[in-house]
């Protein structure tokens, strides 16, 4: 689902002139967000014994909002903000499901079906509103707010589905290995079957999620949960600098601009 394989949806007569405000999908678009996805899924929990939960929920959901502001305030693409605004969805999608699961005692049997319900909702409201989900038509203010909304949905969702799973016997390892595998499917279904792209492209997207805080909590937690028992802190540093690294590589070499955009 690189970028060859997203772009034969878009219509002809394509424009030049209006900025996209999200980058290529590229090898590097799925690397980075895997590493937001634990990175989040970690840093959430590493605040939360830090800090405490309300505490942490509430610095969370400031810097989101700061992060989010400043993408909405810049016209165009910005390799570290757009991905400073991922990352803070991710840690804040993780504390979303948490607080529901933890604070409430909601079940994940009952909250991935509901995070699940409001990501369709976002969906059909966005389509009805501007007739597609293509990320490549992210130019004007309404789309960017419809695209948020459903990378928060998705983030919670992942959450919520990641934690099911390692809580009914698979264990953390386990759930790595069942969404690695998942991942695979709308991949392999777009490039030689009829998947559509932009539906390939959101149920990876929504897959990641669980993927990436499966490992991250694999590495993280003790060897009586069945991890590595490297650590939350340790492996939250890691995975950013791994982000960093990364983000860095695409400031610089600009693989991830978009050069042209759906009307």
């Amino acid at each position: 689902m690189a970028t060859d394989h997203l772009t034969h949806n878009r219509p002809v007569g394509h424009i030049r002139h209006a900025a996209s405000k999200v980058p290529e999908v590229t090898v590097y678009f799925w690397i980075i967000k895997v590493l937001t996805t634990g990175m989040g899924e970690t840093a959430s929990d590493f605040l939360a014994h830090l800090l405490g939960p309300i505490p942490a929920v509430g610095l969370g959901g400031i810097a989101l909002v700061a992060a989010l502001a400043v993408q909405f305030a810049v016209r165009r693409y910005v390799a570290w903000i757009y991905w400073t605004a991922i990352v803070m969805v991710s840690v804040f999608g993780t504390m979303a499901a948490d607080v529901l699961h933890v604070g409430l005692g909601v079940p994940y049997t009952l909250s991935t079906p509901l995070f699940m319900a409001a990501l369709a909702a976002v969906f059909v409201l966005w389509y009805r509103s501007e007739g597609t989900l293509s990320i490549h038509s992210i130019h004007t203010r309404r789309r960017e707010i419809y695209y948020w909304a459903a990378v928060l949905a998705t983030f919670a969702l992942g959450t919520a589905a990641g934690d099911l799973t390692a809580t009914i016997g698979l264990g953390y390892l386990g759930s790595a290995v069942l969404y690695a595998s998942a991942i695979a499917v709308p991949a392999v279904t777009h490039r030689w079957g009829s998947l559509n792209a932009v539906v390939a492209f959101w149920a990876a997207y929504v897959i990641t999620r669980p993927l990436g805080a499966s490992v991250a909590d694999w590495m993280a937690v003790g060897h009586t949960r069945g991890g590595l028992g490297l650590g939350l802190g340790p492996v939250t540093l890691s995975w950013t600098v791994a982000i960093l690294s990364f983000v860095g590589y695409l400031t610089v070499s600009r693989k991830d601009i978009q050069h042209d955009v759906m009307p």
